[in-house]
């Protein structure tokens, strides 16, 4: 079974992540490049440290080579943000990258970018899902690597530099030597530590390194940066006494921050710390974009400098797009994603970093000192989330009751609006709550914001025990 969700196309190794699999998604793109006219311009393909991540990457680059697609091979395990800059560098149709992100170390897959290095829209991916779930298996072409390396159909490339250089350019790097922040980073066994290194050592900043090793079962954790992960990277910095800490997921993109304090910061809070730092320190313009499952902090932030903020569905797509749209400053999601205007369309977990540190650097305040300033100004939010798997028959009982239904609770609230647009979000006046199904994962999620943590926590306790979803506050 092959179906792209929001993030690309994930699955289990050895399920449905297979070697089969790989060829037919492979195909179905390489003959649509050869329809389009772009064969000849090729392709960039990257893989991060995922068990049979660089062997799936070869398969998927014979197919292409055979099928007549010329390929740009990253000979380097490396982020998937840097996959997206060399695609809008080198002014590439595509690009690839195996990966598949913060999901758990069984999973595998391919996250697909078009020209500009834009997470491929929904049309793209369910074009190639359609094909390549019809290809008859013995019509596809293979070249053997090594001989379409022989044949220049496959050639290597080393784009670091020239990314890496990209963010030093556009970061303040004479601002952080004069502050020379000592900072933990927590690659969580992850593709993102040679980049930060390289950036942060250049900006003359004092670094100590955890979860630095190549281990495909990421210390038996999920490369995500959230509370639970990062309690590693909390006691490192208070042990080290350094200023923050620095995580970043399984292939880079997302960021996850640990102050000076040992206290994990959101990131929601990172989020709007970054765009009021745009705003109020470094004196840009420009609206915010946010999916409806990040904070509305956000929004208090733009109207107050005199900005607006756009809200779309879930999935980096739909911020790159609206980023693009309304020439927005800065994007994000709840989960760690965010990207600023003047860098790639998609997000960058190392970019971000880099900027966090330059914000510490120039404000020269304590990043608990700055969330505190941040709420004293904007008023609180606070965000709960939780969710839980499913089997397809629960699935389909909780997605007829709420989304055909339309049934909800009352939560004894005034209720402002509710929107479909992406599973069902109820908006109160003080606050909102949205249950969805993960695009990546058979799961069922539901987050609430509100003014203080238990208040949130209270609306996801009525809206799970109206679905019959077990709740423990």
């Amino acid at each position: 079974m092959i179906q792209f969700g929001t993030g690309g196309w994930r699955a289990v190794i050895g399920e449905d992540f297979t070697k089969a699999n790989l060829q037919r998604i492979a195909a179905a793109l390489a003959r649509r490049m050869v329809r389009e006219g772009c064969a000849g311009t090729g392709i960039c393909a990257g893989y991060d440290r995922r068990f049979l991540s660089r062997e799936a990457c070869i398969w998927f680059c014979e197919v292409m080579a055979g099928e007549g697609v010329r390929v740009q091979f990253v000979n380097l395990n490396c982020p998937t943000p840097q996959i997206m800059f060399t695609v809008k560098h080198l002014n590439l149709p595509y690009g690839i990258m195996i990966t598949a992100s913060h999901n758990p170390a069984i999973y595998n897959g391919v996250k697909l970018f078009t020209a500009g290095g834009l997470d491929a829209p929904e049309e793209y991916t369910d074009a190639i899902q359609r094909e390549a779930s019809t290809l008859d298996p013995s019509s596809i072409q293979v070249m053997p690597f090594d001989a379409a390396r022989t044949e220049g159909r496959i050639v290597f490339i080393d784009p670091r530099d020239t990314y890496l250089d990209s963010i030093l350019a556009q970061v303040d790097v004479a601002a952080i030597r004069r502050r020379r922040p000592r900072i933990v980073l927590d690659p969580m066994f992850g593709v993102s530590l040679t980049g930060l290194l390289t950036i942060l050592y250049t900006a003359r900043c004092d670094l100590d390194v955890i979860n630095d090793r190549h281990d495909a079962f990421f210390g038996r954790h999920l490369p995500a940066p959230t509370p639970e992960t990062l309690v590693d990277l909390q006691h490192a910095v208070e042990e080290h006494h350094a200023d923050v800490g620095i995580a970043t997921d399984g292939d880079a993109d997302r960021l996850g921050i640990v102050d000076e304090r040992g206290a994990y910061v959101s990131a929601n809070e990172v989020l709007v710390l970054l765009y009021w730092y745009l705003l109020e320190f470094k004196g840009w313009k420009g609206a915010a974009v946010r999916n409806l499952a990040t904070t509305h902090l956000l929004d208090r932030v733009a109207h107050a400098y005199g900005q607006r903020c756009v809200e779309v569905p879930v999935g980096f797509k739909h911020i790159s797009s609206a980023m693009d749209q309304y020439d927005a400053l800065i994007g994000g999601e709840s989960s760690g994603g965010l990207t600023v205007r003047g860098h790639i369309s998609g997000k960058d977990g190392l970019y971000a970093a880099s900027l966090l540190v330059e914000m510490l650097s120039v404000t020269g305040q304590p990043l608990s000192q700055l969330v505190a300033q941040l709420y004293a100004r904007f008023g609180e939010a606070h965000m709960a989330e939780y969710d839980w798997a499913l089997t397809e028959e629960r699935k389909a009982l909780i997605h007829e009751r709420i989304m055909v239904r339309k049934e909800l609770p009352d939560f004894g609230l005034p209720v402002e609006k509710v929107s479909w647009m992406d599973g069902c979000k109820i908006y109160f006046p003080e606050g909102w709550i949205i249950v969805r199904f993960s695009g990546t994962e058979p799961r069922v999620r539901v987050f609430a914001e509100a003014d203080t943590l238990p208040h949130a926590r209270e609306l996801v306790a009525i809206m799970a025990r109206f679905i019959d979803l077990p709740f423990e506050a």
